[in-house]
């Protein structure tokens, strides 16, 4: 069994400072054999916010899995954001925009999706579809392999259908084509745990897509900081999301998914992929 620590959105520069210890001990308690955060971690991409979040991310569990979120690109420096725009992140976080971690059960390979001309939406390109799906590809059928970026494939039932990255369905074709069972995102500050095939109207595929709230931000847009700790057993996954009651991040919440003839689905639900 793997266990993975997905967060995301901690926008460092607009924190909740009671959450900071919190989520670490928290994460430090599930033991999680990987640590991936999902994007935006600053609010205006300044230094001083990336040296909080390095700082920050220095206090979790390593390996680490560390995307990009279009707030990390900045804003208004209008040169930086077009001649170098993530040059502070590639400075203070992880020079690989394209992170990769892999054992005999599971493959996390990151992809970004922040874009200098868009000022919050993402996209996914064709050449960062199939290295990705050549890299996750070397890894054996027994793997369970995952997808990271900020920007999300699939939405709550009251999110705007624009709010997903741009060129989705050329990704999840793509993703379907090489197996790629768990696809985790965030940007939203809503967690939100689904399957492809709800959407994605693609045959005898179906992916787990797994959104994680925004784990520090005070900008909680109605909903409490969480993220979620994932077990993943296959052809079991349990996902846990743990979300902030004031002093510490509680289980909120726990849903069971399976790995069938047709993909992944939510216990209960295989009648979904007919």
């Amino acid at each position: 069994m793997r266990v993975v620590a997905h967060l995301s959105d901690l926008h460092f520069g607009r924190t909740d400072p009671a959450t900071l210890p919190a989520l670490a001990n928290a994460i430090a308690i599930a033991k999680p054999d990987v640590v991936v955060v999902s994007g935006d971690l600053t609010q205006r991409a300044r230094t001083r916010e990336f040296e909080e979040a390095s700082r920050f991310l220095d206090t979790l569990p390593r390996p680490q899995i560390v995307v990009p979120g279009n707030h990390d690109v900045p804003l208004y420096n209008v040169l930086s954001r077009w001649l170098e725009p993530l040059d502070n992140f590639r400075r203070y976080i992880g020079r690989d925009l394209a992170p990769f971690y892999a054992d005999d059960e599971i493959a996390i390979l990151g992809i970004n999706t922040a874009r200098s001309w868009t000022f919050k939406s993402g996209r996914i390109n064709r050449d960062q579809v199939a290295s990705g799906c050549a890299r996750l590809a070397l890894n054996g059928e027994h793997v369970t392999r995952i997808v990271v970026t900020h920007h999300p494939y699939d939405v709550p039932g009251t999110e705007d259908d624009r709010n997903l990255v741009g060129r989705a369905q050329l990704a999840m074709a793509g993703f379907a084509q090489c197996r790629v069972d768990m696809i985790l995102s965030g940007h939203l500050h809503v967690g939100h745990i689904g399957h492809s095939a709800a959407r994605y109207k693609i045959p005898g595929y179906s992916a787990l897509v797994v959104q994680s709230g925004t784990a520090t931000s005070s900008r909680r847009r109605g909903e409490n900081n969480s993220f979620n700790i994932i077990a993943i057993n296959r052809p079991h996954v349990h996902i846990d999301r743990l979300a902030w009651d004031g002093t510490s991040f509680v289980l909120s919440e726990t849903e069971h998914f399976e790995f069938v003839q047709d993909g992944w689905f939510r216990v209960g639900d295989r009648h979904v992929a007919e």
